[in-house]
């Protein structure tokens, strides 16, 4: 009869599948320091556009772009430490935000213009969703690794 023996040297192996790695954790908070870096900065601009003659639109729309632009190359080195193709992962960078702010406009539809939410709490809340999505569909679609698909960094 044969006894199964459980090695204890560097002891028992806790760890769940349930709870994030150290890297998904590291990733997470970079992704939200670029949000927030990003962010204040681009509505820094946006307040000193507007307020020297700039229209909000327009303003709103130029630094939109110019904010996921500069998310795109952030998050590519800093979070994701993505050294793949820049071209094929900004293509899916492009698809990820377009599917991002359809899920906010249609949060906003929803709750705004069909249950009578007010906006500011409905965008409030919908960053955090949309942020949600944007970083897992980040770290398993844009910037996933060629060597390891499910994983985004080494």
């Amino acid at each position: 009869m044969t006894r199964s023996v459980v090695s204890y040297e560097k002891g028992p192996k806790l760890r769940s599948s349930y709870y994030p790695s150290k890297s998904t954790i590291k990733q997470v908070f970079r992704f939200a320091l670029v949000g927030i870096l990003i962010n204040l900065l681009v509505y820094a601009a946006y307040v000193t556009i507007t307020y020297v003659g700039g229209t909000p639109k327009l303003t709103m729309t130029a630094l939109y772009a110019a904010g996921v632009l500069i998310s795109f190359f952030a998050n590519r080195r800093f979070t994701f430490d993505h050294a793949g193709h820049i071209g094929e992962a900004g293509v899916r960078f492009l698809a990820a935000h377009l599917v991002g702010y359809s899920i906010n406009f249609l949060l906003l539809f929803i709750f705004v213009d069909n249950f009578g939410f007010a906006h500011q709490y409905v965008q409030g809340v919908s960053v955090f969703i949309v942020a949600g999505f944007l970083f897992f569909i980040l770290r398993f679609f844009v910037f996933m690794s060629k060597n390891n698909p499910n994983k985004a960094i080494k």
